[in-house]
């Protein structure tokens, strides 16, 4: 590119970062296919930044410049958006739309919300907007919300598995190859195609190496999940993660969702699509009456692990909470308040209360989900 062209395209980057008001001042440069091109990308910025109030050039919507088309829809937009925009710079402006200026209307058409990347940041809005949705356009949702879940098992299960599990699993290759590890069966039977009847030599063309894996019998695991609208990153780990203990040699996973009220989404551990789609962020919370069902549900304690994912900003009476915590604890079953859990772990939650159930004997703290495998795995073996 020579000197020319690199200012050319200065140019016409300041221009669509100051918008269509500076074009006293900027004009855009180029063929007449990148005149329209830019003159397009200026307009899709006009439509979602004119919305940022305040003094931004961008704020009138009534300007007459451009060559684009004289009306956007929500469709139209986030289809030209991604065909102008590089895939991160595109991303970024979906973000800009969904978080900043409320352009809610990109999630109430099917076919914007199918022209959408599955994301995490989209599922999370798509749960906290569900009730906007009807029809066509919430089955659509249903579909983003399996892929991404779809997607985040397959990046934890094996991760997970490996954490939870410790003798040899004959069925899954390890990326670490150890001595340890070696699977001598496994490689004798696949590599026996490669024997050599003059040398009388097996060859060995690959070696297998298998995962440490140790069995359970007779455990169970119950996942609480609290609902309120802070929790949104945390209730989709949350998901995922039932999902995946529950194809673990466990007896039994039971799943819990609640607010100030309860609800018993067991049968649906398997389908973290359908436990996400059932979620109602926001509202109050009590976390005593959740805790109550949890202790209900408990058949043989020394064989339990009870994690609530919660921020502890109780709603309920915490004199309740707390009697049923030492309940949970002195039956002999493991109790673990996980204040987060995300892939950050950064968690708020009210720390004063998580202190006293500290002190009780309950594990409170912020987990990846990487590490609630090695703490179920620590806990239960």
């Amino acid at each position: 590119m020579t000197e020319a062209e690199q200012k050319a395209l200065s140019v016409n980057r300041w221009r669509l970062v100051l918008g269509s008001q500076s074009d006293r001042d900027l004009e855009f440069s180029g063929s007449s296919e990148e005149l329209k091109s830019f003159a397009d990308m200026e307009q899709l910025l006009d439509y979602l930044y004119s919305r940022s109030g305040g003094d931004d050039v961008r704020e009138n919507e009534s300007r007459t410049g451009g060559t684009g088309e004289s009306r956007i829809t929500a469709a139209r937009w986030i289809t030209r958006v991604r065909e102008l925009f590089p895939r991160q710079t595109a991303e970024v402006l979906e973000r800009h739309a969904l978080d900043e200026f409320g352009l809610t209307e990109l999630l109430t058409d099917k076919e914007v919300l199918e022209k959408m990347t599955p994301n995490m940041e989209l599922l999370k809005t798509i749960l906290s907007l569900r009730h906007l949705m009807r029809g066509e356009v919430l089955e659509t949702a249903k579909r983003v919300a399996a892929q991404v879940a779809e997607e985040l098992r397959a990046k934890l299960e094996n991760s997970v598995r490996r954490s939870v599990m410790g003798r040899l699993d004959r069925n899954s290759s390890s990326p670490i190859h150890s001595a340890r590890n070696l699977d001598i069966k496994k490689t004798i039977r696949r590599n026996l195609k490669n024997y050599d009847s003059d040398s009388e030599q097996l060859m060995l063309k690959e070696i297998y190496f298998s995962n440490r894996v140790k069995r359970f019998n007779n455990k169970t695991v119950i996942i609480a999940v609290d609902e309120s609208g802070s929790m949104s990153s945390s209730i989709i780990y949350s998901a995922v993660m039932a999902q995946i203990i529950s194809k673990l040699p466990f007896a039994e996973v039971k799943l819990v969702i609640f607010d100030t009220n309860v609800v018993d989404l067991s049968g649906r551990a398997e389908e973290p699509a359908e436990v996400l789609m059932s979620v109602q962020l926001g509202g109050g919370t009590d976390i005593g009456k959740a805790m109550t069902y949890c202790e209900s549900l408990i058949t043989t304690p020394s064989q339990t692990a009870v994690i609530c994912v919660t921020d502890l900003y109780e709603g309920g009476r915490e004199d309740r909470l707390m009697n049923v915590s030492r309940n949970i604890i002195t039956s002999g079953a493991k109790l673990s308040y996980l204040t987060a859990l995300d892939e950050n772990a950064n968690a708020a939650f009210d720390r004063v209360l998580g202190q006293k159930l500290a002190d009780m004997g309950a594990f409170v703290g912020a987990m990846t989900p990487e590490q609630l495998g090695e703490h179920i795995g620590s806990i239960l073996s």
